[in-house]
Protein backbone atom coordinates (compact mmCIF):
# COMPACT_ATOMS: atom_id res chain seq x y z
CA UNK A 1 0.00 0.00 0.00
CA UNK A 2 2.83 2.39 0.81
CA UNK A 3 4.15 2.04 -2.72
CA UNK A 4 0.97 3.65 -4.03
CA UNK A 5 0.38 6.29 -1.39
CA UNK A 6 1.63 9.21 -3.49
CA UNK A 7 -0.14 7.95 -6.60
CA UNK A 8 -3.49 7.67 -4.84
CA UNK A 9 -3.05 11.17 -3.50
CA UNK A 10 -2.41 12.48 -7.00
CA UNK A 11 -5.58 10.86 -8.29
CA UNK A 12 -7.92 11.68 -5.46
CA UNK A 13 -9.34 15.17 -5.40
CA UNK A 14 -7.73 16.75 -8.45
CA UNK A 15 -9.81 14.97 -11.11
CA UNK A 16 -8.25 12.90 -13.86
CA UNK A 17 -10.51 14.38 -16.52
CA UNK A 18 -11.25 18.05 -17.29
CA UNK A 19 -13.91 19.53 -15.05
CA UNK A 20 -17.39 19.09 -16.54
CA UNK A 21 -16.30 16.91 -19.46
CA UNK A 22 -18.11 13.68 -20.28
CA UNK A 23 -15.80 10.81 -19.32
CA UNK A 24 -14.41 8.89 -22.29
CA UNK A 25 -12.51 5.64 -22.74
CA UNK A 26 -9.59 7.60 -24.20
CA UNK A 27 -9.41 9.86 -21.14
CA UNK A 28 -9.60 6.86 -18.82
CA UNK A 29 -6.72 5.15 -20.63
CA UNK A 30 -4.65 8.33 -20.46
CA UNK A 31 -5.34 8.56 -16.72
CA UNK A 32 -4.33 4.93 -16.23
CA UNK A 33 -1.02 5.45 -18.01
CA UNK A 34 -0.30 8.57 -15.92
CA UNK A 35 -0.44 6.53 -12.71
CA UNK A 36 1.06 3.28 -14.06
CA UNK A 37 4.02 1.69 -12.27
CA UNK A 38 6.09 -0.76 -14.37
CA UNK A 39 7.38 -2.62 -11.30
CA UNK A 40 3.80 -3.30 -10.23
CA UNK A 41 3.02 -4.64 -13.72
CA UNK A 42 5.82 -7.19 -13.37
CA UNK A 43 4.49 -8.20 -9.96
CA UNK A 44 0.99 -8.70 -11.39
CA UNK A 45 2.30 -10.90 -14.16
CA UNK A 46 4.05 -13.10 -11.60
CA UNK A 47 0.86 -13.31 -9.56
CA UNK A 48 -1.26 -14.54 -12.47
CA UNK A 49 -0.60 -18.18 -13.24
CA UNK A 50 0.12 -19.16 -16.84
CA UNK A 51 -3.09 -19.54 -18.79
CA UNK A 52 -4.95 -16.97 -16.68
CA UNK A 53 -4.48 -14.15 -19.19
CA UNK A 54 -6.00 -13.70 -22.61
CA UNK A 55 -3.76 -13.61 -25.65
CA UNK A 56 -2.26 -10.14 -26.05
CA UNK A 57 -3.41 -8.91 -22.63
CA UNK A 58 -0.96 -7.09 -20.41
CA UNK A 59 -0.66 -5.08 -17.20
CA UNK A 60 0.69 -1.55 -16.96
CA UNK A 61 0.93 -1.51 -13.15
CA UNK A 62 -2.06 0.23 -11.54
CA UNK A 63 -2.98 -1.00 -8.06
CA UNK A 64 -6.56 -1.71 -7.00
CA UNK A 65 -6.77 1.27 -4.59
CA UNK A 66 -5.74 3.57 -7.44
CA UNK A 67 -8.33 1.98 -9.73
CA UNK A 68 -10.99 2.64 -7.11
CA UNK A 69 -9.96 6.28 -6.96
CA UNK A 70 -10.13 6.53 -10.75
CA UNK A 71 -13.54 4.85 -10.76
CA UNK A 72 -14.93 7.79 -8.81
CA UNK A 73 -13.79 10.18 -11.54
CA UNK A 74 -15.13 8.06 -14.41
CA UNK A 75 -18.23 6.43 -12.95
CA UNK A 76 -20.60 8.52 -15.10
CA UNK A 77 -19.04 7.20 -18.33
CA UNK A 78 -21.64 6.38 -21.01
CA UNK A 79 -22.15 2.71 -21.87
CA UNK A 80 -20.77 3.10 -25.38
CA UNK A 81 -17.54 4.50 -23.91
CA UNK A 82 -17.37 1.68 -21.37
CA UNK A 83 -17.77 -0.69 -24.31
CA UNK A 84 -14.74 0.96 -25.95
CA UNK A 85 -12.75 0.67 -22.72
CA UNK A 86 -13.49 -3.06 -22.63
CA UNK A 87 -11.77 -3.37 -26.00
CA UNK A 88 -8.42 -2.48 -24.43
CA UNK A 89 -5.72 -5.13 -24.06
CA UNK A 90 -4.70 -3.38 -20.82
CA UNK A 91 -6.03 -5.46 -17.92
CA UNK A 92 -6.41 -2.46 -15.64
CA UNK A 93 -8.53 -0.71 -18.28
CA UNK A 94 -10.98 -3.60 -18.40
CA UNK A 95 -10.93 -3.82 -14.61
CA UNK A 96 -11.85 -0.14 -14.43
CA UNK A 97 -14.61 -0.60 -17.03
CA UNK A 98 -16.14 -3.43 -15.01
CA UNK A 99 -15.84 -1.46 -11.77
CA UNK A 100 -17.78 1.37 -13.43
CA UNK A 101 -20.43 -1.04 -14.72
CA UNK A 102 -20.84 -2.52 -11.25
CA UNK A 103 -21.30 0.83 -9.53
CA UNK A 104 -23.63 2.06 -12.28
CA UNK A 105 -25.72 -1.10 -11.97
CA UNK A 106 -26.12 -0.55 -8.25
CA UNK A 107 -27.24 3.05 -8.69
CA UNK A 108 -29.40 2.78 -11.85
CA UNK A 109 -33.09 2.33 -12.58
CA UNK A 110 -34.51 -0.85 -14.11
CA UNK A 111 -34.07 0.21 -17.74
CA UNK A 112 -30.43 1.20 -17.27
CA UNK A 113 -29.73 -1.98 -15.34
CA UNK A 114 -31.07 -4.03 -18.23
CA UNK A 115 -28.80 -2.15 -20.63
CA UNK A 116 -25.79 -2.70 -18.35
CA UNK A 117 -26.53 -6.41 -18.04
CA UNK A 118 -26.90 -6.78 -21.82
CA UNK A 119 -23.59 -5.00 -22.36
CA UNK A 120 -21.95 -7.28 -19.81
CA UNK A 121 -23.28 -10.41 -21.51
CA UNK A 122 -22.35 -9.18 -24.96
CA UNK A 123 -18.77 -8.50 -23.83
CA UNK A 124 -18.07 -11.63 -21.82
CA UNK A 125 -15.30 -12.29 -24.31
CA UNK A 126 -13.45 -9.42 -22.56
CA UNK A 127 -14.10 -10.85 -19.08
CA UNK A 128 -11.38 -13.41 -19.61
CA UNK A 129 -9.42 -13.94 -16.42
CA UNK A 130 -10.34 -14.87 -12.88
CA UNK A 131 -9.87 -11.35 -11.48
CA UNK A 132 -12.19 -9.79 -14.06
CA UNK A 133 -14.81 -12.46 -13.43
CA UNK A 134 -14.58 -12.25 -9.66
CA UNK A 135 -14.80 -8.45 -9.69
CA UNK A 136 -17.90 -8.33 -11.89
CA UNK A 137 -20.13 -11.43 -11.81
CA UNK A 138 -21.32 -10.98 -8.18
CA UNK A 139 -22.10 -7.30 -8.83
CA UNK A 140 -23.77 -7.42 -12.25
CA UNK A 141 -24.90 -10.94 -13.20
CA UNK A 142 -25.87 -11.97 -9.68
CA UNK A 143 -28.02 -8.93 -8.82
CA UNK A 144 -29.68 -8.96 -12.24
CA UNK A 145 -30.72 -12.60 -11.93
CA UNK A 146 -31.74 -12.40 -8.28
CA UNK A 147 -35.48 -12.18 -8.97
CA UNK A 148 -35.54 -13.65 -12.48
CA UNK A 149 -35.56 -17.06 -14.11
CA UNK A 150 -32.00 -18.34 -14.39
CA UNK A 151 -31.56 -20.62 -17.40
CA UNK A 152 -28.62 -18.36 -18.29
CA UNK A 153 -26.66 -19.76 -15.35
CA UNK A 154 -27.09 -23.29 -16.68
CA UNK A 155 -26.07 -22.12 -20.14
CA UNK A 156 -22.94 -20.44 -18.82
CA UNK A 157 -22.08 -23.42 -16.61
CA UNK A 158 -22.21 -25.66 -19.69
CA UNK A 159 -19.95 -23.40 -21.74
CA UNK A 160 -16.63 -24.77 -23.03
CA UNK A 161 -15.13 -21.41 -22.03
CA UNK A 162 -13.67 -21.53 -18.53
CA UNK A 163 -14.45 -17.90 -17.71
CA UNK A 164 -18.15 -18.25 -18.54
CA UNK A 165 -18.43 -21.23 -16.24
CA UNK A 166 -16.74 -19.17 -13.55
CA UNK A 167 -19.16 -16.26 -14.15
CA UNK A 168 -22.06 -18.66 -13.47
CA UNK A 169 -20.60 -19.83 -10.17
CA UNK A 170 -19.42 -16.41 -8.97
CA UNK A 171 -22.82 -14.86 -9.77
CA UNK A 172 -24.26 -17.02 -7.00
CA UNK A 173 -22.22 -15.14 -4.41
CA UNK A 174 -24.94 -12.49 -4.60
CA UNK A 175 -27.60 -15.13 -3.93
CA UNK A 176 -25.62 -16.50 -0.99
CA UNK A 177 -25.42 -13.04 0.54
CA UNK A 178 -29.22 -12.84 0.17
CA UNK A 179 -29.60 -16.17 1.97
CA UNK A 180 -30.30 -18.34 -1.09
CA UNK A 181 -27.89 -21.28 -1.25
CA UNK A 182 -29.51 -23.78 -3.62
CA UNK A 183 -28.18 -22.22 -6.87
CA UNK A 184 -24.62 -22.57 -5.58
CA UNK A 185 -25.11 -26.19 -4.56
CA UNK A 186 -26.82 -27.04 -7.86
CA UNK A 187 -24.11 -25.48 -10.03
CA UNK A 188 -21.29 -27.03 -8.02
CA UNK A 189 -23.03 -30.39 -8.42
CA UNK A 190 -22.88 -29.96 -12.18
CA UNK A 191 -19.25 -28.87 -12.10
CA UNK A 192 -17.77 -31.61 -9.92
CA UNK A 193 -16.18 -33.14 -13.01
CA UNK A 194 -14.79 -29.88 -14.38
CA UNK A 195 -11.19 -30.34 -15.50
CA UNK A 196 -10.00 -26.80 -14.63
CA UNK A 197 -8.33 -26.08 -11.30
CA UNK A 198 -9.63 -22.50 -11.42
CA UNK A 199 -13.17 -23.93 -11.42
CA UNK A 200 -12.38 -26.24 -8.53
CA UNK A 201 -11.22 -23.17 -6.59
CA UNK A 202 -14.29 -21.12 -7.60
CA UNK A 203 -16.73 -23.85 -6.59
CA UNK A 204 -14.90 -24.55 -3.34
CA UNK A 205 -14.89 -20.84 -2.51
CA UNK A 206 -18.65 -20.50 -3.13
CA UNK A 207 -19.37 -23.66 -1.15
CA UNK A 208 -17.37 -22.19 1.74
CA UNK A 209 -19.39 -18.97 1.50
CA UNK A 210 -22.61 -20.99 1.53
CA UNK A 211 -21.32 -22.80 4.61
CA UNK A 212 -20.87 -19.50 6.40
CA UNK A 213 -24.60 -18.91 6.03
CA UNK A 214 -25.69 -22.48 6.80
CA UNK A 215 -22.97 -24.87 8.00
CA UNK A 216 -25.41 -27.77 8.28
CA UNK A 217 -26.56 -27.34 4.67
CA UNK A 218 -22.96 -27.48 3.45
CA UNK A 219 -22.28 -30.62 5.46
CA UNK A 220 -25.41 -32.31 4.09
CA UNK A 221 -24.26 -31.48 0.56
CA UNK A 222 -20.72 -32.70 1.24
CA UNK A 223 -21.75 -35.93 2.99
CA UNK A 224 -23.02 -37.39 -0.28
CA UNK A 225 -20.34 -35.94 -2.52
CA UNK A 226 -17.03 -35.41 -0.72
CA UNK A 227 -15.37 -38.60 -2.08
CA UNK A 228 -16.13 -37.45 -5.65
CA UNK A 229 -14.97 -33.86 -5.28
CA UNK A 230 -11.64 -32.66 -6.69
CA UNK A 231 -9.32 -32.28 -3.72
CA UNK A 232 -8.89 -28.53 -4.28
CA UNK A 233 -12.65 -27.96 -4.35
CA UNK A 234 -13.11 -29.93 -1.14
CA UNK A 235 -10.23 -28.25 0.68
CA UNK A 236 -11.60 -24.79 -0.14
CA UNK A 237 -15.15 -25.81 0.87
CA UNK A 238 -14.17 -27.11 4.32
CA UNK A 239 -11.64 -24.40 5.18
CA UNK A 240 -13.72 -22.92 8.02
CA UNK A 241 -14.62 -26.24 9.65
CA UNK A 242 -12.97 -27.62 12.76
CA UNK A 243 -9.66 -29.42 12.25
CA UNK A 244 -11.25 -32.77 13.08
CA UNK A 245 -14.13 -32.24 10.65
CA UNK A 246 -11.69 -31.23 7.91
CA UNK A 247 -9.67 -34.39 8.53
CA UNK A 248 -12.82 -36.51 8.38
CA UNK A 249 -13.71 -35.14 4.94
CA UNK A 250 -10.19 -35.20 3.53
CA UNK A 251 -9.57 -38.75 4.74
CA UNK A 252 -12.62 -39.88 2.82
CA UNK A 253 -11.30 -38.61 -0.52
Amino acid sequence: MALYKDTIGSVRGIGMKPEGDTPTAQAALAALYRVARPAAAESSLRFFKQGSLGTGDYFIGVATPVLRALERDFRTMALDEIDRLLDSAVLEARTLALMILGIQYKKSDAAKREAIFRLYLNRLDRVNNWALVDGSAPYIAGPHLQNRDRPLLDELAASPILWRRRVAVLATLHFIRAGELKPTFDLCDRLIGDHEDLMHKACGWMLREAGKRDPAALERWLDDRAPRLPRTMLSYAIERMTPQRRRDYMDGV
